[in-house]
């Protein structure tokens, strides 16, 4: 036994030491250039291939072949990529939503030109650098990371690498190559990757598709470690892989064998899990790439080319026809990443795994073997999987409430591996399943008849979900969830209604693929392919439905007309150029052919021709009265602010008396960051019908108690109460809905939606919900000109009118104002403090928190000074404000 015990842990000891390879070379390259590297996996992947080509096909020396592998391909892969793929990012600002997109085009690439080169089957005759003896590994991880510990601590790269960490750009200002660091980094990741490759090939499935997924598994060691800890990341790795070695011993009876087997051949899935659904999420950017601009409008006569091109499969037949059957069925699950993805912003690395439940689900309910519920007919099935799946999409959903970037990637990644592994790889639950069609619809152009019917109800409910107050609340969501959620707009529900909603069409398409394969087969929805599928959706137009079926077309057609991988490799240079072209092929082609364009112009010769041809006009008479027109307002030259108001704000129909409005107070509010003390009893008062402002040096919290208030922050001492009613735990959304409106520092405007659509969604979210208060606000703050251009085309003085209407079109009782005169000129902050004089004499509450000392002199009823989380000055404006005194945070 204590034989079995010590052969069991050089085992896992040897599984550890490769897991923790990765797990360095992961830290390593998050470290120099903040990327979570998908591709780690697929360059491991590739240098294995490249070792067995050079060793059995050429012929080479091992020694020579492993030297050219490791030493000189491999840091050639990260260089290439840093300079090619992710050094272009990295100028543009490097958002980690596009950089990952990027990551995951390079994945996908480097499996489709696998496939390409060395064809989809598996090898077994990789040649063995190190022997099964762990220590020789295990030895290369601890080498590896005491290297990379001392440089880290002791050289003057190691000081640059951590200042490049903290802020590339104020490295780059200090001195700092930033590039070099960077490519380093790459260099280091992409050989540790390639050791990985090298080393488990020997002794696990060498395929384009199966080594990639094995090495990612093991990403769970970098997130344990927090993506910094290199000694975490080798103990948490080494202590996974012999524990997985030990847990083999185990033989229960009953029931619980096979899953005791299957968390021990999957432990590195479980600590992926565990990883990413429990531990804190590492990254806070944007869950989705999109573009700055609206929706690219869809070129004229595209669907009806579209519906030409679906119909050419009913004249096929053979195999042609075989193959087409499986594009409609692919278009509706990629129509579930068109509303989670395209339209809700929130990526989902997970949706094979829903599709696949749907087909499994489906095959088992017709077979009767879904336990508790009798056979069923085909169609009947496919129902009652669509209605179980759905509520499964809260595995998803309900991460992404809390979690954004590539905290989310991970935790959707980890759910799709986690069903792949333990339930479509389990024997127990797939073996012998078939799928046969529905009755009437055996054949293959009669089925894709079905297909086509199904696809269309798919395409008309995802086409009402980009439409209406759900449509706007999505998108407004999408483009900034903080505004959204200070618009009335329920994020949390939105969410997981958007991954529901995701999942339920991922498992009608997963059921529609496994009816046209006639069985269920798990292959076609291995979490790779959720992968390739995510990629496809985003670089043809994330939130286009005519970019999901082309995707579909594109996968399925590219694979089947030439060799598998081409289709992954077309999919993976597309989303390599996301950075260069974030609106997708179609808007980068529009550009293109609008630079192609002749605009003719005047020759000098010609010039001079035209002006002396053309005849000079006199000179107007001036006439004796003048009448001034109001200016007319384009996205280039807005018109002026709105010098009053209306009698009545936005939200409230003409004729109806206000009601008497309610106060909001703050009570004793405290607030900790960390150990730092942000706030420490503060309270003050907002009445209606007043202006009331908050002012103090940086640092002093006035940020910290403007979120307190507005319902972003929780305060971890006292209360805060509107009309007698405490709304401490209140959340943003739910303020807005009772009343409390805000606008933000950093413009919070959705720039994909128009002018127009920006304000209906604080008219439909708010307070009360009146059909004429968009019409109204965008009167009322002289906006009508510009109602139907993209809020992204405008300047700042415009866009904080946009911001304002839609706060007001909800007829909230109090507005919060977070520095408004932020980025405006003297001529709109005056016509601000003219809005906002009417808001308050038309019995509105409004609170500013500005550094503007003079806009609050002129503006203020009364006044609050915080310093240091204190408030050590309140009263009225003309008494309390002192510039050089509020500055320093000094009472008068």
């Amino acid at each position: 036994m204590a034989s079995l015990s010590y052969d069991l842990t050089l085992a896992g000891l040897s599984v550890g030491s490769a897991a923790a390879l990765t797990g360095i070379g992961l830290i390593v390259t998050h470290r120099a250039t903040g990327v979570l590297n998908f591709a780690h996996g697929a360059i491991a992947m590739v240098c294995a291939y490249l070792l067995r080509h050079l060793t059995v096909e050429w012929d080479w020396p091992l020694w020579l072949a492993a030297a050219v592998t490791l030493l000189v391909v491999a840091p050639a892969i990260g260089l290439v990529l840093e300079r090619v793929v992710f050094r272009p990012l990295a100028v543009l600002g490097g958002d980690p939503a596009q950089t990952l997109v990027a990551s995951i085009g390079v994945f996908v690439l480097l499996v489709g030109g696998a496939a390409l080169i060395w064809g989809q089957g598996a090898r077994a005759d990789v040649p063995t650098l190190v022997s099964a003896d762990p220590w020789g590994q295990l030895a290369a991880a601890v080498v590896l990371a005491l290297a990379v510990w001392a440089v880290t601590r002791f050289t003057r790269f190691g000081g640059e690498l951590r200042a490049v960490v903290d802020d590339r750009r104020l490295a780059v200002l200090a001195g700092i190559d930033a590039d070099r660091v960077a490519a380093a980094g790459w260099a280091f990741g992409s050989f540790t990757a390639g050791l990985t490759g090298v080393l488990l090939a020997p002794y696990v499935r060498l395929d384009p598709y199966g080594m990639p997924l094995l090495v990612m598994e093991v990403v769970a060691v970098a997130v344990a470690a927090r993506m910094r800890n290199l000694p975490v990341a080798v103990v948490v790795a080494l202590g996974i892989g012999v524990a997985q070695s030990q847990l083999t011993r185990l033989h229960p009876s009953g029931w619980g064998e096979p899953l005791l087997q299957a968390v021990g051949a999957n432990l590195f899935v479980v600590a992926l899990l565990v990883a990413a659904l429990v531990l804190p999420g590492i990254g806070t950017g944007d869950a989705l790439p999109r573009t700055a601009t609206a929706r690219v409008p869809t070129p004229p006569g595209a669907w009806i080319v579209a519906v030409v091109l679906f119909l050419l499969p009913l004249g096929f037949a053979g195999p042609d026809l075989t193959t087409s059957v499986q594009v409609p069925a692919l278009g509706v699950i990629l129509l579930s990443l068109v509303v989670v993805t395209g339209r809700g912003g929130q990526i989902s690395l997970g949706q094979a795994a829903y599709a696949g439940l749907g087909a499994l689900f489906t095959a088992l309910l017709a077979a009767g073997r879904f336990p508790g519920l009798p056979e069923l007919p085909t169609p009947a099935a496919l129902a009652v999987a669509v209605l179980l799946v759905a509520p499964l999409g809260l595995l998803t959903g309900w991460p992404a409430i809390s979690r954004h970037g590539l905290a989310l990637a991970l935790a959707t990644f980890a759910v799709g591996v986690g069903v792949s592994r333990f339930v479509f790889a389990q024997p127990y639950a797939t073996s012998g399943l078939t799928l046969g069609r529905p009755a009437g619809f055996e054949g293959d152009r009669a089925y894709y008849l079905l297909e086509l019917a199904l696809l269309g109800g798919a395409l008309l409910l995802v086409a009402a979900l980009r439409r209406g107050r759900t449509g706007r609340a999505l998108a407004a969501m999408r483009d900034h969830e903080a505004g959204a959620a200070a618009a009335g707009v329920s994020v949390r529900a939105l969410k997981l209604g958007a991954f529901v909603t995701g999942a339920a069409l991922a498992a009608l398409g997963g059921g529609m693929l496994g009816m046209g394969f006639q069985a269920f087969d798990p292959a076609a929805y291995d979490p790779v392919r959720g992968l390739l599928w995510f990629a496809a959706v985003v670089v043809l137009g994330a939130d286009s439905l005519l970019g999901a079926l082309l995707a579909a077309a594109l996968l399925v057609g590219l694979d089947a007309g030439t060799r598998g991988g081409v289709a992954a490799a077309v999919i993976g240079i597309l989303a390599i150029l996301i950075g260069r072209f974030p609106g997708g092929p179609y808007e980068a082609l529009r550009t293109a052919t609008r630079r192609l364009r002749r605009h003719p112009h005047l020759t000098p010769t010609g010039t001079r021709a035209r002006t002396t041809l053309t005849p000079t006009p006199p000179k107007p008479t001036p006439p004796t009265t003048t009448t001034t027109a109001p200016p007319t307002a384009t996205p280039e030259t807005p018109a002026a602010p709105p010098t009053a108001l209306a009698p009545h704000p936005p939200g409230r129909a003409a004729g109806v008396p206000p009601p008497r409005p309610p106060t909001l107070e703050a009570h004793g509010l405290s607030l900790t960051y960390d150990g730092f003390t942000a706030l420490q009893d503060v309270s003050l008062l907002v009445p209606p019908g007043r202006i009331t402002a908050v002012v103090g040096p940086n640092g002093a919290g006035k940020s910290s108690l403007f979120h307190c208030l507005a319902g972003t922050v929780r305060p971890d001492a006292g209360r805060v109460t509107f009309a007698g009613r405490d709304i401490t735990r209140l959340p943003a959304h739910a303020r807005t809905r009772v009343g409390v409106a805000r606008t933000f520092q950093e413009l919070a405007v959705f720039p994909t939606l128009t002018v127009a659509e920006n304000v209906r969604v604080g008219a439909e979210q708010g307070r009360l919900r009146d059909p004429k208060a968009p019409d109204r606000a965008l009167r009322l703050f002289e906006l009508a000109p510009v109602r139907d251009h993209p809020a992204a085309d405008l300047p700042t003085g415009t866009l904080r009118r946009v911001e304002l209407a839609r706060a007001l079109a909800g007829d909230p009782h109090v507005l919060l104002l977070d520095e408004p005169a932020a980025g405006l000129d003297t001529a709109e902050v005056a016509a601000l403090a003219r809005i906002l004089r009417a808001l308050a004499a038309d019995g509105t509450a409004l609170l500013v928190v500005e550094h503007d000392l003079d806009l609050v002199a002129g503006l203020a009823d009364r006044v609050y000074v915080l310093t240091a989380g204190r408030v050590v000055a309140a009263g009225p404006a003309d008494q309390v404000l002192d510039p050089p005194r509020a500055l320093e945070g000094e009472p008068p």
